[in-house]
């Protein structure tokens, strides 16, 4: 009876902690392959609690939570440092759990955010899932001697400190480079126009509430029965109520509204809404992406110059979409006079489109043909002939490329441990080998 409670308490313990090492391997990887992505979600957590001066720190605690959360998963399916691993664990699941049932009943923002935008759920969805994580967390916290460690005690040091070097670095990477794997809708192929709609038959259904008052009695009316032939009501307000919900499109927001500078590029003469005539149009066209001209990286100002060039020698589109005020794109063209077509557009949808910034993306019809971080902008001495002969005219096969990146990732760092696993086997197994024939000898 005893050894059979033991193996049904051994299963529960590899259960929850193959449970929990998952789920945070998972959370952080996906977070540490886009920590910009994280940073502007803490960034909306900051907000919401009216702590916006502490938007600077946004990125560092996102590298400590990607980072850490992946860390704290592979040591727990690793079995490394069981003890503390264990309590790390039970601290964070006791920490977030009550937090995400607040998020849940307020909802200051859409989504928590727990798996970047690999898996997108609900704050209610977020909060079960912690209440079965915090359960698992209570059990290896109880019984951790019962985890399997991989690794002898002697090499848990270089196992730990290897797999922390690397999931640090690998944030430092995908912050300098844009995401190896593109969840957001303006990845490379994504139809624009066609993601800002949604079916019919699928887009929710709202309907127009108007409210009149007569006699100091207010009512609700609908189209179909409002008393507009009755001059004794007097109309208060029209709203809308959604009468059955539907599917939402992935991309909203999405505008471009052109700036006419004069011709000494000191002053806005005019505004236009070119969103239309952007995205149906069926020659190449390059948007830079600046959302901050203030916090833009400047180094490689001169790529986006040259593309800028290129561009016009050619008959291309390119506008710099910012969602700076004004006077600062003024003040740019001032200071580096860079004769750049500049538009306005909404700040979160310029985050979305491409992390660094600035960064550039290619459209022709509408569809992302191809996107680059500042850094990977195509130079000078590459735009040499018209698009059509160029690579870049070649939507890339981003899967493959993905997966690419994956089995890098992978061999990076699996491959250490694999064999520091096979030393370790080793030496343990001569060890045992030793011991066992000294203490033979003994007892011969």
């Amino acid at each position: 009876m005893g050894k059979t409670k033991d193996i049904i308490l051994k299963t529960v313990v590899e259960i929850s902690r193959i449970l929990l090492g998952i789920t945070f391997v998972f959370s952080g990887f996906v977070k540490a392959i886009d920590p910009l992505g994280t940073t502007y979600k803490i960034q909306d957590y900051l907000t919401s609690f009216g702590l916006v001066n502490f938007h600077d720190i946004a990125l560092p605690i996102s590298i400590i939570l990607c980072a850490g959360e992946f860390c704290l998963g592979i040591f727990m399916l690793f079995g490394l440092y069981r003890k503390w691993t264990s309590r790390l664990l039970f601290l964070v699941m006791l920490f977030m759990t009550p937090l995400t049932l607040y998020l849940a009943i307020a909802n200051p923002v859409k989504d928590c955010g727990c798996f970047g935008d690999a898996l997108i759920i609900t704050n209610w969805q977020t909060f079960f899932k912690n209440i079965v994580l915090l359960a698992c967390a209570i059990v290896v916290l109880i019984w951790h001697q019962k985890i399997t460690n991989l690794f002898t005690g002697k090499f848990y040091w270089f196992v730990g400190l290897y797999i922390i070097a690397c999931s640090i670095a690998f944030c430092v990477y995908s912050i300098l480079n844009e995401p190896i794997i593109d969840f957001r809708p303006y990845k490379v192929g994504a139809d624009i126009p066609k993601l800002m709609t949604v079916e019919e038959d699928k887009a929710p259904v709202f309907e127009n509430v108007f409210i009149y008052e007569k006699d100091g009695v207010k009512k609700e009316f609908t189209e179909d029965n409002y008393p507009w032939e009755d001059s004794t009501w007097v109309f208060v307000d029209r709203q809308s109520k959604l009468i059955k919900e539907g599917e939402e499109p992935l991309i909203r927001d999405f505008s471009i509204t052109r700036l006419y500078l004069n011709q000494d590029r000191t002053e806005i003469e005019g505004e236009e809404d070119i969103t239309t005539e952007v995205l149906s149009d069926s020659s190449y066209t390059f948007l830079m992406i600046a959302y901050s001209l203030s916090d833009m990286q400047e180094d490689y100002l001169s790529s986006f110059e040259d593309v800028n060039n290129y561009a016009k020698d050619h008959q291309y589109k390119f506008y710099c979409l910012t969602s700076s005020p004004r006077d600062l794109i003024l003040q740019l063209e001032k200071e580096n006079i860079t004769n750049f077509d500049f538009a306005l557009s909404d700040e979160r949808s310029l985050k979305t489109i491409v992390r660094s910034n600035p960064g550039l993306i290619l459209l022709k019809n509408g569809v992302v043909i191809n996107k680059w971080s500042d850094r990977n902008v195509p130079t000078e001495s590459y735009l040499n002939k018209p698009i059509e002969e160029l690579s870049i005219a070649n939507m890339p096969d981003t899967k493959q490329e993905s997966k690419r990146y994956l089995y890098i990732v992978a061999i990076i760092l699996f491959t250490p441990l694999i064999v520091i696993k096979l030393l370790d086997a080793l030496l343990y197994h001569r060890k045992s080998v030793t011991d066992n024939n000294n203490t033979n000898e003994k007892i011969n």
